[in-house]
């Protein structure tokens, strides 16, 4: 080291035979690490010890040291009294075991940094992360609920600021049954929210806040698009998992296009599964991407569900897509309802179709009045004598092949109410084609 000389004039050369004992050199170091002045005050260096090391006795090591395995003591005098077994310990020490001498000078308490000097090292990729969870923060909310006015409160979630007026979106079984909603804003704040509307189908919940002071902005997310994403696509997720606020969990993007249940039975279809760490209490929460977006709900969508036995994380985590979810939040904030178009009939489960020997949906109830029963789709009965009638079997629509309840619903997703279809229809043994007019159905 430039700023700092010295030279040994006493030190137990036997020891120079055991330079496998790490801990012999360990401790000379560290007492080699503590003689060290700057070179402007080596004239007045104070030895450690004077004279030369003590002759070995019945309790001491084989290298002069104590038996406790204290090194040998070391003698730090100024250059002028160096002789030439200093000079070549000094060559030793610089040339032969130079790793050891700096792990010894690192961990010396006299050569370290004052700490308002200290600093945190970051590559570059985690400058990004932690610009991006700094930039995101202020936009993740946590959401407090009561089941009634009399309990304290019994769970927390997750929500996301979605615009600048206070809407705050959430998962709908966050506060399913809750009578009270009570959301906190990064800086501590509490403001009390209500339910504006909710979309159970795709389990989102949109509330607002309320006594928000005239001077008090909010800062929403940055809305992305789910339409491009990528397995191995890196995500954050940001939420209050076990009631620990604004956690940020890391991972990259599993699997798209998976399919979930939704809170009514209807499947939540082109999921998206990460293995960032989502566990309770970060539903609601976003799923970012590289650039603090909310794709999905902002590089993936809201962290929704966990795959696990035991209700913590597995490694196996899903979200809503920020484009499914943008249809319904737009919805309710204006009409407080999400309008869905529908046929208005009851099928069978998939497994209890396929039991029947049915490849297709098969329709148990054609409700009364809708489009379906209107249409004079059939649904399942008995005969007079108990016996099974199977009602209509939807095979196709506008072509399109339906094989389960799924691709039912995937085939509706993409349609408007009042859309007129093309249904085939498996009847007996006879197919035929129905046309139907889609309904709304408000959720």
């Amino acid at each position: 080291m430039r700023d700092f000389e010295m030279d040994l004039t006493v030190i137990d050369i036997r020891c120079w035979d055991l330079v496998s004992d790490w801990a012999a050199w360990t401790g000379v170091y560290r007492e080699l690490a503590r003689s060290m002045v700057p070179t402007s005050l080596a004239h007045q260096a104070v030895p450690l010890s004077h004279g030369r090391p003590r002759p070995r006795g019945p309790h001491s090591s084989p290298c002069g040291r104590p038996a406790r395995g204290r090194a040998d003591r070391l003698q730090a005098v100024p250059r002028a009294s160096s002789d030439g077994q200093g000079s070549a310990l000094s060559h030793l020490l610089q040339h032969g075991i130079a790793g050891l001498a700096s792990l010894a000078l690192l961990g010396s308490p006299a050569l370290a940094p004052p700490a308002s000097q200290a600093t945190t090292f970051l590559t570059s990729d985690e400058t990004s992360t932690v610009n991006l969870f700094q930039a995101s923060k202020p936009g993740v909310v946590r959401d407090t609920f009561t089941l009634n006015m009399l309990e304290v409160p019994q769970g927390a979630g997750s929500g996301m600021v979605w615009d600048a007026q206070g809407h705050i979106v959430t998962n709908y079984h966050v506060i399913r049954g809750a009578s009270e909603v009570l959301v906190t804003m990064t800086g501590g704040e509490d403001y009390p929210a209500t339910v504006v509307g909710v979309d159970q189908d795709r389990d989102v919940a949109v509330l607002q806040l309320q006594g928000l002071p005239a001077e008090k902005s909010v800062t929403p997310l940055k809305i992305g698009s789910s339409a491009n994403l990528k397995v191995g696509q890196r995500v954050f997720a940001i939420g209050n998992p076990f009631g620990l606020d604004h956690t940020l969990t890391t991972g990259v993007i599993s699997g798209t296009g998976r399919e979930i249940p939704g809170a009514t039975g209807r499947p939540i279809q082109d999921v998206i599964q990460t293995d960032a760490a989502i566990n309770p209490g970060n539903s609601g929460g976003p799923l970012l991407d590289s650039g603090g977006e909310l794709i999905g709900w902002g590089g993936g969508g809201v962290n929704t569900a966990i795959y696990s036995p035991s209700g913590a994380n597995s490694g196996v985590g899903f979200a809503i897509p920020v484009d499914i979810v943008r249809s319904s939040v737009d919805q309710i904030v204006r009409f407080g309802r999400v309008t869905r178009p529908m046929l208005g009939i009851a099928f069978a489960p998939e497994q209890s179709a396929e039991q029947l020997g049915v490849r297709g949906v098969l329709v148990l109830d054609a409700r009364k009045g809708s489009p379906a029963d209107e249409a004079g789709i059939k649904g399942t009965s008995r005969d007079e004598y108990g016996r099974l009638v199977l009602g209509d079997i939807i095979i196709s629509i506008d072509g399109a092949r339906v094989k389960t309840g799924s691709d039912l619903f995937r085939a509706l997703d993409k349609r408007s109410v009042g859309d007129a279809l093309d249904v085939e229809v498996l009847r007996g043994n006879d197919r035929s084609h129905v046309a139907i007019t889609l309904a709304a159905s408000n959720t």
